[in-house]
């Protein structure tokens, strides 16, 4: 396992944030990955503006999007394992200078090139997104060894990644619309390779390797626990897609287009705010607590929303939810990283980011399926949590220990045993002494005496010739414990015991 503690959580006030983001390399790596991750945001607004704009059909331009995504994801374990046997360099930097390559070409290619053409180059794009997030999951354990430190940065790591998807489209419509979509696909290629290259040239990124654990080199990744995390995360990002297509509903029924885009952003906003109350607070309890306990405010949080309340309640609310889902999923790493064999972090990390996006696809195909419907659309998203929330109550014996060692509880093994009281006490036999008969050292005493050349006195003979002189003891020979019954007719006279 990775040194990811099962606890994360101590009782110590946390570490500030002046103090985590001074450490070393830990503001070079958030700020890199960042950047690299901005074209995940940029690349499907900037594709669909590419499109249209040049008179072609929204349809095709939302399909690129889709492919583009759906690459992205699936190609993420395959990434992470690839990662976890040669290291981040040899993995993310050819993945980078593919895609920011691909999307170049889609300049020169034109939107009104062939469609077929058009669609196999963003599909390799969306296949060799560099998987910066995985490996940045995996950096921080050897760039932070305390605890309490990584708990924060990772809360901040999460809380920033909606900040992704609400600059990345921002930034593509900005470029987009004053210096052409040409302009901003150029631009996202040139922001994916900087934010990469900042990554990879850093210290820590360099020389990481994977933990060399050679029992769990032929086990297999996923187990239990993992396939049952992974299955209530998709949940979770089926909560998170169906709400970005209900937010699209409610704009349609009011009559108000920018919802559409507020909504998800106060719900982005609310997620970057619960990952700075997180990373302030001290969590009493182990992981899988904190999971269950989350993940159950999320689904309370996306509750209010089946009442379809009015736009202006509608954006407060949106930020409810979204503020305990940086939460969840601070905490969704944390537990993968207890479960997950050490020398398949990074891809069980990104099992875990292909987990939330599929079922994120999911659920904006669902809800767009029955957006005619707004009462039932509004339902969706408190049911992608609802089913998040019951799998891992479900679960939670898989995940991971349900106690936290405490202050006032030590671990089995420190602890004293019990005190008995005399009546219980169990009191081993006495040792046999040494002259006992039947004791080993006894028996080879007279076996090796038996062995001896000497010839038997026979006492009674000598006492019948009139011998007064006493027989010396060297010539006796002792008997062995079977001759000391006494025979018939031997005069009842038996050897010296020792």
């Amino acid at each position: 396992m990775t040194s990811v503690a099962p606890y994360p959580t101590s009782a110590s006030p946390p570490p500030t944030y002046g103090a985590v983001l001074g450490s070393r390399h830990v503001t070079r790596l958030l700020a890199g990955t960042l950047t690299g991750r901005l074209p995940n945001g940029m690349v499907p607004v900037g594709l669909v503006l590419w499109i249209t704009a040049a008179g072609g059909s929204l349809r095709f331009a939302g399909l690129l999007a889709a492919l583009y995504g759906l690459a992205s994801g699936l190609s993420q374990p395959v990434k992470g394992r690839l990662m976890d046997r040669h290291g981040q360099t040899l993995v993310s930097a050819p993945a980078v200078l593919v895609n920011s390559a691909c999307l170049l070409a889609l300049t020169s290619i034109g939107p009104s090139g062939h469609p077929a053409t058009v669609t196999t180059v963003v599909t390799i794009a969306g296949a060799f997104t560099p998987p910066l997030e995985a490996g940045l999951r995996a950096l921080w354990p050897t760039v932070l060894t305390d605890p309490e430190q990584r708990r924060v940065v990772q809360a901040l790591d999460t809380g920033s990644q909606g900040l992704i998807y609400i600059a990345g489209p921002l930034l593509a419509s900005l470029l987009a619309t004053r210096h052409g979509p040409d302009t901003a696909l150029a631009a996202t290629a040139a922001l994916g390779l900087a934010g990469t290259a900042v990554v990879l040239t850093a210290a820590p990124s360099r020389t990481w390797r994977p933990a060399s654990d050679e029992a769990a080199a032929g086990e297999r990744l996923m187990n239990t626990g993992l396939v049952r995390l992974f299955t209530a995360s998709a949940g979770t990002g089926f909560a998170v897609g169906a709400m970005n297509v209900w937010a699209a509903g409610l704009a349609t029924t009011t009559g108000m287009p920018m919802l559409s885009g507020v909504l998800p952003a106060a719900f982005s906003i609310g997620s970057f705010l619960g990952g700075l109350i997180y990373a302030r607070i001290s969590w009493r309890g182990p992981t899988t607590a904190q999971l269950l306990a989350t993940s159950a405010l999320t689904f309370l949080g996306f509750l209010p929303l089946i009442a379809e309340p009015g736009p202006r309640a509608a954006i407060g609310l949106s930020a409810v939810p979204g503020t305990f889902l940086a939460l969840v999923v601070t905490n969704a790493f944390n537990a993968v990283g207890s479960l997950a064999p050490a020398s398949r972090t990074t891809e069980a990390y990104a099992w875990l980011i292909l987990s939330v996006g599929a079922g994120q696809a999911f659920g904006t195909a669902l809800a767009s399926s029955v957006a005619s419907d707004p009462h039932l659309l509004s339902t969706l998203p408190a049911v992608g949590a609802a089913t998040a929330f019951t799998v891992l109550l479900l679960s939670r014996r898989y995940l991971g220990p349900g106690r936290r060692v405490g202050r006032h509880r030590r671990p089995r093994a420190l602890r004293t045993p019990p005190r008995t009281s005399p009546r219980h006490k169990k009191i081993p036999p006495p040792a046999r002494p040494i002259g006992g008969p039947g004791h080993p050292i006894l028996r080879e005493r007279l076996l090796r005496r038996a062995t001896m050349p000497s010839p038997r006195v026979q006492l009674s003979e000598g006492c019948s010739q009139g011998h007064e002189e006493a027989p010396s003891n060297a010539g006796w020979r002792v008997p062995l414990p079977t001759e000391r019954a006494q025979a018939p007719g031997d005069g009842g006279v038996r050897g010296p015991r020792l």
